[in-house]
């Protein structure tokens, strides 16, 4: 059915036809029986199907579904405790073989309160306590099974700075303790991919049906960030993880998306000069989060 939002204040997302950002007072968005935008403006210049069903929006503000970067929704389950608390895989400091959809429940409550809120989709990611912790994916915040919810899979590969990975595995009296030890660990495995994608094209170029290469699915993770397939999603909130950050990932040429950037207000010009984004919060927390004191 063709469903018609009439009388809204539309905030569209789109710049208008000379690059501007634009507000319809009063607009209309058409909703095509594919459940899809088929058409949005003002409300005098878009047409109706007669057998379409209208809802009357005078009065309130309709913008496009909101778009969460970084969650934990589904994979960090509100209200459940232990059982419901697959964020990090602990053991471990690298874990790029994990992969968020294998523990994301549609059944988790948060995924009712990010759609409550006009959240219509979320990256979810796993957490930060590992120095490389999985892969992210983003899924519709409607559904009951994940694999139907899926926008896009694989979004990226988590990695994180800082306190995170220092307290949850330093407290194991492993490494890393520091953050001298979280870029050691990513510097060690970052080339352990690059030597597992030339061995990879050397197997090919061989071309031998009598040898089997041995797969690695932890290094083929990686491979994807250092082939460019998907980007880094590096959690890091102080300037100077942020520094070690790029300082790494110019090392190995490869793209990244910077999450959290509690200090990335310090650092514009070189994120503009690699033209890194930065997905920016949350900003408000408790006093213990030393990393958002500013």
């Amino acid at each position: 059915m063709t469903i018609a939002i009439r009388g809204g204040r539309v905030l569209p997302v789109t710049p208008d036809n000379e690059g501007r950002d634009h507000v319809w007072e009063r607009g209309t968005v058409l909703i095509g029986d594919d459940g899809k935008i088929a058409a949005a403006g003002p409300e005098d210049d878009i047409e109706v199907p007669g057998d379409a069903m209208v809802v009357d929006a005078e009065g309130k503000v309709v913008t496009p579904g909101l778009i969460d970067a970084h969650t934990h929704v589904g994979i960090g389950e509100l209200a459940i405790g232990k059982e419901g608390a697959d964020t990090n895989e602990s053991t471990d400091p690298i874990t790029p073989q994990v992969r968020a959809i294998d523990a994301t429940y549609p059944g988790d409550i948060g995924f009712n309160d990010a759609l409550s809120a006009g959240v219509t989709a979320v990256n979810v990611m796993p957490g930060s306590g590992n120095v490389i912790g999985g892969l992210a994916v983003l899924v519709k915040t409607h559904g009951t099974r994940i694999d139907d919810m899926v926008v896009r899979h694989p979004t990226g590969l988590k990695a994180a700075m800082g306190e995170n990975p220092k307290r949850s595995h330093g407290d194991q009296k492993k490494m890393p303790s520091t953050r001298l030890g979280i870029a050691a660990l990513m510097r060690e495995n970052l080339v352990k991919a690059q030597n597992y994608i030339e061995k990879h094209a050397a197997h090919e170029r061989a071309n031998d049906p009598t040898k089997t290469f041995e797969r690695d699915i932890k290094m083929e993770h990686i491979a994807m960030v250092l082939r460019g397939e998907i980007p880094m999603r590096w959690h890091a909130h102080r300037s100077d993880d942020i520094l070690t950050a790029l300082r790494i990932r110019d090392e190995f040429d490869f793209s990244m998306v910077l999450d959290h950037s509690t200090e990335a207000h310090m650092l514009v010009d070189e994120l503009l000069e690699r033209n890194i984004p930065a997905v920016v919060g949350p900003t408000l927390t408790a006093r213990y989060k030393v990393e958002l004191k500013g």
